[in-house]
């Protein structure tokens, strides 16, 4: 694969991805204007050196690590620029953590609306009121094999849309 077709290639990722890259960049960042300046510089970053990219399958995961790298400069410049984040972040701690609590919350609410609704009565049924697969098997009146490949389908699903995030959700 050419210098071109890599280019094309990073750049349909990018544009695929824009949202996920803004997000993940401003989960470290927690500032709207840095997050996208992080986005743009990776974007050109990537264009620039798409070459060395071996291989086109792991395109995402190498624009997630660029976002990622550029996010800790970001943040090695402020600590830097403001030598009292580290008690600033201390003092507010529970407030941080409710606050990436929520937005997970948000996007896990959004990605269950993406699911059937049987595969999302499901994961309800056994993450959040903490149910058995045989129980489940049982109010929904269903086989319990049934159930087991419609919670793996359901997981799959969320994986997907969820993406990075899932990984840090737990």
């Amino acid at each position: 694969m050419g210098r071109k077709e890599k280019a094309d290639k990073v750049s349909e990722t990018l544009l695929e991805n824009y949202e996920r890259l803004y997000r993940f960049a401003y989960s470290y960042v927690s500032n709207e204007q840095d997050a996208m300046d992080i986005v743009q510089e990776a974007a050109y970053k990537a264009i620039r050196s798409c070459e060395t990219l071996k291989n086109e399958n792991y395109t995402i995961s190498w624009l997630f690590t660029i976002v990622r790298n550029l996010a800790l400069d970001v943040q090695e410049k402020r600590k830097r620029e403001q030598p009292g984040l580290i008690e600033e972040y201390l003092e507010n701690k529970e407030e941080f953590i409710v606050q990436i609590q929520d937005n997970c919350a948000t996007e896990l609410r959004e990605a269950l609306k993406l699911l059937e609704e049987k595969e999302r009565t499901i994961i309800v049924l056994r993450f959040f009121e903490d149910k058995k697969l045989s129980e489940i098997a049982e109010i929904m009146g269903e086989n319990i094999n049934t159930i087991k490949s419609r919670l793996y389908r359901a997981l799959q699903k969320l994986r997907i849309e969820l993406g990075d995030m899932a990984y840090f959700v737990g």
